[in-house]
């Protein structure tokens, strides 16, 4: 047995569910004592149901109240104390900088931070954001420096946003490209007559944020309604009312009943949804890296996205592997549906060259065997603790 304990702390149990479940499954079977963390919701059921220890922390997403953030990290500090662990992993900025800080506190011997993209703070123009930014950069300088802390962000442009910054040292930063992919669970679809001459179906699957490119995918949709396409829009996702950029679900609806998309809600079954459509949207502003892209390129599908930290890592050469397009910009995005709709061989040659690069670069097995790598660099020179010790000495 390994004999460490980890706790995987995250800003919902959604994410951990639909992001981390691997990760933590590894863990366990490697002979880790996992302890799962996050606000409550309908995922932690699920999660204590496969057999994990799920636990919820009374942390409110869009709280900015100084007391009641401060009742959190106290929370945070007595649960760490109590449950000893010998790493906090933490997703998110917020978890990031709260894990950190109440692990030290606690006196957690080592700390793994993983920032998927920089966040609503960091890419929102809104002024609430600009006045937060120096705020949480100043945290998170505080908060991610360490001996036994390693960052891991997931693509290059955030890495050099963190240099450039100086938010850590420089040696505690870890490139992984993503939270990986189980690329096994999507198959290429097989291709007929009868579906190149069919209307082309499009699908955004993202939570609903104003970031995602909402508004520019609903853009491009009347635009192509207007020249009498039979392109079918879908959007899959639903708000998150816990983000200040979520759409509202009136706005959807509105969209919905003008006949410009086809709104799906929630979906759970991502494999299903993406057996039924052809082409994959992500007009993201920013992106750590889009796991829905991965899974469509898993599925040979081809892709559209923009010229953005993240999404170009997906897509690395426009006309090779995918589309892109400029940020903000629904006429490039309307063109790039257009060209798709007309051309289904083009269709079918950026799919496959997506699917490659999939299976080589991003299935969770090469993600989750780099993230233990990092486990391993910190841990190896923390001693095991007394009473863990003990109970091995016990079971030999």
């Amino acid at each position: 047995m390994n004999g460490r304990k980890v706790v995987l702390f995250a800003n919902t149990d959604w994410y951990l569910y639909n992001f981390r479940l691997s990760l933590a499954e590894k863990l366990r079977q490697d002979g880790y004592d996992v302890v799962l963390l996050s606000p409550p919701g309908e995922f932690g059921p699920r999660l204590q149901a496969l057999g994990f220890s799920w636990h919820a922390v009374p942390m409110n997403r869009r709280s900015l109240n100084p007391l009641r953030e401060v009742g959190v990290l106290a929370w945070l500090v007595r649960f760490l104390q109590r449950e000893k662990p010998d790493v906090v992993h933490g997703f998110t900025i917020k978890c990031a900088v709260y894990g950190s800080l109440a692990s030290k506190l606690a006196g957690v011997p080592a700390r793994i931070n993983a920032v998927a993209g920089m966040g609503y703070v960091f890419t929102s123009r809104d002024l609430k954001a600009r006045v937060l930014r120096p705020i949480v950069r100043q945290l998170m300088r505080s908060a991610l420096n360490g001996r036994r802390d390693a960052l891991i962000l997931q693509n290059p442009d955030d890495v050099a946003i963190f240099k450039r910054a100086r938010i850590v040292d420089d040696r505690s930063i870890r490139l992984i490209k993503g939270s990986g992919v189980n690329c096994s669970r999507f198959s290429a679809r097989q291709e007929t007559d009868d579906e190149t001459r069919a209307p082309l179906r499009v699908v955004l699957a993202a939570r609903l944020l104003w970031d995602k490119g909402i508004a520019e995918y609903v853009e491009a949709a009347r635009a192509l309604a207007s020249e009498n396409r039979s392109v079918k829009f879908l959007l899959a996702g639903s708000p998150d009312d816990g983000n200040p950029a979520s759409v509202s679900r009136e706005l959807i609806e509105g969209w919905a009943n003008e006949g410009l998309l086809t709104w799906l809600g929630h979906v759970s079954d991502m494999p299903k949804l993406l057996s039924d459509v052809d082409v994959v949207v992500l007009p993201s502003y920013r992106e750590g890296l889009p796991k829905t892209l991965i899974e469509a390129a898993a599925c040979a599908l081809p892709l559209i996205t923009t010229d953005a930290p993240g999404c170009r890592e997906v897509v690395s050469c426009s006309g090779e592997d995918g589309l892109r397009v400029p940020v903000r910009d629904s006429a490039a995005l309307a063109d790039a549906i257009r060209l798709l709709d007309d051309d289904r061989k083009l269709c079918r040659k950026l799919g496959l060259a997506a699917r490659a690069k999939a299976l080589s670069e991003f299935d969770e097995t090469i993600v989750i065997s780099k993230t233990l790598r990092v486990y391993d660099e910190l841990l190896d020179s923390v001693p095991y603790r007394v009473g863990m010790a003990s109970e091995r000495e016990r079971q030999i």
